[in-house]
């Protein structure tokens, strides 16, 4: 039979990718629609990290006119928290079948191979398409050192595990690592960090790297530096190892190879590789770790396909911490601008000074605007803040529009919410601080 278009993976990128080509496509996937991020990413994690957090908070009840509760005897039931984060997980799958069953995605669990530009094959049926888009994702290097294999965990059977050890190596970098790490030191686990680059999160500003250290630091978890700490590992003293290694792409077999560069495909500005015809979206092709960037790589190849030519702005996407509190960044760095030798300034409001802030009990944080002082164009924005997550995307209206530092300074935000950080450090920006001291 022959296709319009064949996706290969049903993840954020693919199953994206099929809702947008409507009628068009063809999704195949060999594991369950959702893939990483939702079965065993972004949504249990992210679920789990709000159960840690919950835990840590109710420590504060008494400070809240809450009594009755005992600190002291308060723990945590992993298994109970695996059990909401399943429940949730399996609405949103139901969900996504529910968005490709409307929209007509005929769907093919099995193992696909691409054997030419418009072939797959899939468990030895033959499938014909004009174009084929990779959705396949990415999966963590291999451990750094050796060790038995029965320690190691990996993060696609993490979550559905139904207790964790109480002394745990965590090896890698970047948000996965931080976020782990985190999460179980609040539950109470003894944690090491064992850090695979020089900073926590290489991509971040180094303010936030910064701050990223010292919160791990005051969690009490231990951190160990790069290569150099590899020798003077005892791995008997820990009862696990969570593999939160950089990650690879997974890419389908088959005799088609468009190019790779460092087990990543190659792509142009619309996410075609190599060869004609041929996409690739998502973490499989190395520019993004991002479920929402997987998924606007993935609206960019289908609008390409239906001869809409627009790009994606690789610069303009969120990255996200959820920690506690979440951290989030888009656009440039300091580093980055100082390197470029562009001129700019920064501009900061805390969190301690906002009321919404103070009144949920979580004054910790900061917002960050870096603009260029000429015009006042805003370069990029970094926040600290238990909902960093989300007021990113005020951050990301306004790059997206090429605001300055005048625009967010008269943008009215309700009173009172933590996004009047926002307010406050455009008005600084601009000369005229109303609440900074």
């Amino acid at each position: 039979m022959d296709y319009d278009l064949i996706i290969i993976g049903a993840g954020p990128a693919g199953y994206v990718a099929a809702i947008r080509a409507g009628q068009a496509g063809l999704n195949i996937e060999k594991k369950n629609v959702g893939g990483m991020c939702l079965n065993w990413g972004c949504i249990p994690s992210k679920a789990m990290l709000e159960s840690a957090k919950y835990f840590s908070r109710l420590r504060m009840a008494d400070d809240f006119g809450v009594e009755g509760l005992d600190a002291a005897k308060l723990s945590f039931n992993w298994e109970k928290g695996v059990k909401r984060s399943s429940r949730i997980v399996k609405r949103l799958t139901k969900g996504v079948e529910y968005l490709l069953k409307k929209n007509n995605v005929e769907t093919i669990s099995g193992t696909a191979s691409i054997e030419a530009a418009d072939t797959v094959v899939v468990d030895n049926r033959m499938l014909k398409a004009k174009n084929i888009i990779i959705a396949t994702g990415s999966y963590p290097r291999p451990l750094p050192f050796k060790v038995n294999e029965n320690k190691i965990l990996n993060l696609e059977s993490f979550f559905s595990m139904n207790e964790i050890p109480g002394k745990l190596l965590v090896a890698g970098e970047g948000p996965v690592a931080a976020e782990v790490s985190q999460m179980l030191a609040l539950i109470g686990k003894d944690i090491t960090l064992l850090k695979t680059a020089e900073k926590v999160f290489p991509a971040l500003d180094d303010y936030l790297n910064a701050y990223i250290t010292k919160r791990l630091d005051s969690l009490k978890i231990r951190t160990i530096e790069g290569t150099a700490g590899y020798d003077s590992l005892d791995l008997d003293e820990y009862e696990g190892i969570v593999n939160c290694m950089p990650r690879k792409g997974i890419k389908p077999t088959g005799a088609l190879k468009p190019e790779e560069k460092e087990s990543f495909y190659v792509t142009d500005d619309h996410f075609m590789t190599s060869v004609s015809g041929v996409y690739a979206v998502g973490d499989v092709n190395g520019r993004s770790i991002y479920a929402h960037a997987a998924s606007a790589q993935a609206l960019a190849a289908v609008n390409h396909i239906l001869g809409i030519t627009e790009t994606m702005e690789t610069e303009r996407v969120p990255l996200t911490l959820y920690t506690d509190p979440e951290i989030a960044q888009i656009g440039r760095t300091e580093q980055q601008l100082a390197e470029e030798g562009v001129e700019y300034k920064v501009n900061e409001f805390p969190l301690s000074a906002n009321g919404k802030a103070l009144t949920e009990g979580q004054p910790e944080g900061i917002l960050r605007i870096i603009s260029e002082p000429k015009y006042g164009e805003v370069l990029g924005v970094q926040i600290i803040s238990h909902n960093a997550t989300d007021l990113i995307s005020e951050a990301s209206a306004y790059m997206a529009v090429e605001s300055t530092v005048w625009d967010v300074a008269h943008t009215m935000h309700a009173h009172p919410t933590i996004s009047e950080v926002f307010l406050e450090a455009g008005s600084d920006a601009v000369g005229t601080p109303v609440h900074k001291v």
